[in-house]
């Protein structure tokens, strides 16, 4: 199967079978003949941004500034 990738394998190659993720392909990844997890693209619609902090402040925001005024 071209989709089970090995620990080693993707710790070596970790942009190449990003970008193959980006394109839709999902990987089962394997540690010593036994599957570890499963890489695969998120859906679109699981995410909703609530803020984009990099838009308030260059850099982003620090995150006890964001804590102390809650």
């Amino acid at each position: 199967m071209k989709n089970i990738v090995g620990l080693k394998e993707l710790r070596q190659n970790i942009a190449k079978y990003a970008q193959r993720v980006a394109r839709g392909e999902s990987f089962i990844i394997f540690k010593q003949s036994r599957p570890l997890f499963r890489m695969a693209p998120l859906l679109d619609e699981a995410w909703e941004e609530a803020v984009d902090f990099t838009k308030i402040k260059k850099g982003g925001v620090n995150i006890k500034d964001i804590l102390s005024r809650l």
